[in-house]
């Protein structure tokens, strides 16, 4: 059980909601040193780390069984083929996971940032679970899973009671392109078993070729805004940053003219995605580091 619930948590997907949460923070908390800062950071960093992942995708996993049991990636990093008899337990381990993260961090909050986080778990807990199942609903479904990972970011900013200014704004909003652009192609692959299992997304609506497209644009747009945030910002380092979601653009690039019938082979843009986001991690890290030390 313990394995199916690491496999379930995305392992290799955790650092892409701890460390928008621990950067955000860090860089706008005014004193990272005091007592109540630490406690703070290392809550959320180990919040985000794995509960809020294992109750974000195993809910996937529970709620998504059906269709997963059709869809020939699953059953590894790619996501969990969960036992039936595991569901319950996966269920009880998210929820039992993650409340005392979130009542800890509610006590050590303010309303802000009480906000976002209830904004952010509804998000997790809406994806997937019936009745709500955005995932299900085209469009919507890029939107909730951008919020997935933009939201440990705004949580962090809210949380050490960051002044908003124009350049946060548009750096979160390329953030959040870049999360649209990245579900959607994701969806690309799972076109025919997401069809077969009856399961709408942004890509079963509109096809594979417009969907690797959407994602194409996005990606551009969010470069655009990075780079509208150098003159906002003094000109470092926005200018900078703007080249980091060009390496997802031409990732993509070659599904540009996919079919539906070939939507398969987007796979292979996918897994090159996973490592992607460790290469470009480590240069927004660097970028990060040299901001902090010139502001």
């Amino acid at each position: 059980m313990i394995r199916a619930l690491l496999l379930s948590s995305r392992p290799l997907s955790w650092v892409n909601t701890a460390f928008p949460f621990a950067a955000a923070f860090l860089l706008a908390v005014p004193d990272p040193g005091d007592g109540r800062s630490i406690a703070r950071v290392a809550l959320g960093i180990l919040f985000f780390l794995v509960p809020y992942n294992l109750a974000m995708y195993g809910i996937n996993d529970v709620f998504d069984y059906e269709s997963d049991l059709r869809n020939p990636r699953k059953g590894g990093v790619e996501g969990a083929l969960l036992d039936r008899r595991l569901h319950r337990a996966t269920l009880t381990a998210a929820a039992v996971g993650c409340v005392p993260f979130v009542v800890a961090l509610v006590l050590l909050g303010t309303w802000p940032s009480w906000i976002v986080l209830a904004v952010s778990m509804f998000a997790v807990v809406a994806y997937s679970a019936p009745g709500l199942r955005f995932k299900e609903r085209p469009f919507l479904d890029s939107l909730t899973s951008s919020t997935h990972f933009v939201s440990p970011a705004v949580y962090g900013l809210a949380l050490a009671g960051a002044t908003v200014t124009p350049g946060l704004v548009l750096v979160l909003a390329a953030f959040f392109l870049w999360g649209v652009a990245s579900h959607a192609f994701g969806a690309v692959q799972d076109v025919i078993p997401d069809r077969e299992g009856g399961l709408a997304s942004v890509a079963t609506v509109i096809g594979a070729r417009s969907t690797v497209r959407v994602a194409f644009g996005c990606y551009l747009a969010a470069a655009a805004l990075l780079l509208a945030t150098g003159p906002l910002g003094g000109g470092w380092p926005g200018a900078l940053a703007a080249v980091l979601p060009l390496p997802y653009a031409l990732n993509v690039a070659p599904w540009l003219r996919t079919t539906d019938a070939a939507s398969a082979s987007a796979n292979r843009g996918w897994r090159r995605f996973l490592w992607l986001n460790f290469a470009v991690g480590f240069l927004a890290t660097m970028l990060l580091i040299a901001y902090a030390v010139t502001r």
